[in-house]
């Protein structure tokens, strides 16, 4: 199948905290990770994994103790035309629910 993209990298995954403060420490003391960068207004703690990202964000409601606490995950992808991809992905069946171009990702 010839496709109008490669998926490049993981850029960044966000992961919902029940207790932000222990999940800083595990990352960043236990694993030996380095912040990034702080976004205060909307809780985020950034951490740099590699070529990628791991961001620490309050959760509300808490994560169960069943999971689900990964918010998203954002994949870096090559294309040579931007222009082509979106028709593209809706052909393939994929809802595209906002196109827009953003700094992080």
């Amino acid at each position: 199948m010839d496709r109008p993209l490669r998926v490049a990298e993981i850029d960044h995954v966000v992961i919902r905290c029940r207790d932000q403060t222990r999940a800083l420490d595990f990352y960043t003391r236990v694993l030996g990770l380095g912040e990034e960068r702080r976004l205060e207004a909307i809780g985020l703690i950034q951490l740099r994994a590699g070529a990628g990202m791991i961001d620490l964000v309050p959760a509300d409601p808490p994560p169960s103790h069943e999971g689900r606490n990964v918010d998203h995950v954002c994949l870096g992808v090559d294309t040579p035309d931007m222009a082509a991809l979106v028709p593209w992905l809706r052909a393939e069946g994929v809802d595209i629910i906002e196109l827009k171009q953003r700094p992080a990702a």
